[in-house]
């Protein structure tokens, strides 16, 4: 809910552009991407992304704080399916490199991701039960 109303649907088409990066967009992502289209009051509607220009999406993040937000947000993504791949790892650092995120503090969030994730996945394992 902190980004701005064009953020946030730049945001949705970065999500689902990620999350496709790895040639499948399964389940687990799908889950996220909806989950965060709830908590930033928009609607999930799927993107479609031959003419996707990541240039033009990133610039549209203004604040350092809201790149930060759409960073960490992506991170638990790549990681909720386990499989954090070449290809979403080079799209990733350019997005870092981007938005001005270094090297470090880049590998920091990427564990506040993983472990994010995790916790995504306990927390739906809880409800279910």
């Amino acid at each position: 809910m902190k980004l701005r109303a064009e953020e946030k649907f730049a945001f949705l088409q970065l999500a689902q552009y990620v999350a496709k990066l790895d040639g499948e967009y399964g389940l687990k992502e799908r889950e996220v991407v909806e989950e965060y289209c709830t908590e930033m009051g928009i609607e999930n509607v799927e993107i479609e992304l031959t003419a996707f220009d990541l240039d033009a999406i990133l610039n549209l993040f203004l604040s350092p704080k809201n790149q930060k937000i759409a960073m960490l947000a992506l991170l638990v993504l790549v990681h909720i399916d386990d499989r954090y791949g070449i290809n979403e790892h080079k799209v990733i650092s350019k997005i870092a490199q981007t938005f001005h995120i270094d090297d470090k503090t880049l590998h920091l969030f990427s564990m506040w991701g993983k472990m994010g994730s995790a916790l995504y996945e306990q927390a739906l394992s809880f409800v279910e039960k």
